[in-house]
């Protein structure tokens, strides 16, 4: 949702607006660019984020509705929200999942996806130890794609319908 925000000429003229034309080149929001200035100061990560959790907390709940109002109703309805409960919208969700690894295989897995500005992302969120206390389910993510799958298949299969 994130991504498709930026897509948004009021999002993007917003983010031109603040940090100049550099920030979406040829008319597209270059998001390691945005990055690298909104992990510069606390006032322009606080910027940011009012920009845009306000629209993805919009975003989730009309997305919501149309889910809901499926014939048949889905099991469930499953969103990723990096920031869930620094942003406070855990309130909104019936259960949460806390997909939590050691500290150095997250850094690397975010290097690797050519994350920008790791350590100042990493100081922003809540420890992993405070999201899987927060959440209503917690998932250590330190193997492969099909093992993380399958520990998320079994909660999934474990709700009520």
């Amino acid at each position: 949702m994130v991504h498709e925000l930026y897509g948004r000429d009021e999002v993007r003229d917003a983010v031109v607006g603040r940090w100049g034309p550099e920030t979406a080149p040829g008319g597209v929001v270059d998001r390691a660019e945005v990055a690298r200035r909104a992990f510069a100061s606390p006032e322009d990560r606080a910027w940011l984020e009012g920009l845009i959790w306000p629209r993805v907390g919009a975003r989730i709940a009309a997305w919501r509705e149309q889910v809901l109002a499926r014939v048949p109703a889905p099991r469930a309805a499953v969103i990723e929200i990096p920031l869930l409960f620094e942003s406070g919208m855990d309130a909104a969700f019936d259960a949460t999942i806390a997909v939590i690894a050691d500290e150095s295989v997250r850094a690397r897995r975010a290097g690797a996806r050519g994350h920008a500005a790791v350590p100042e992302r990493s100081a922003r969120q809540l420890t992993q130890e405070e999201k899987a206390r927060r959440a209503t389910y917690a998932v250590v993510n330190d193997g492969s794609i099909e093992q993380l799958q399958s520990r998320l298949s079994a909660i999934l299969d474990g709700l009520s319908p």
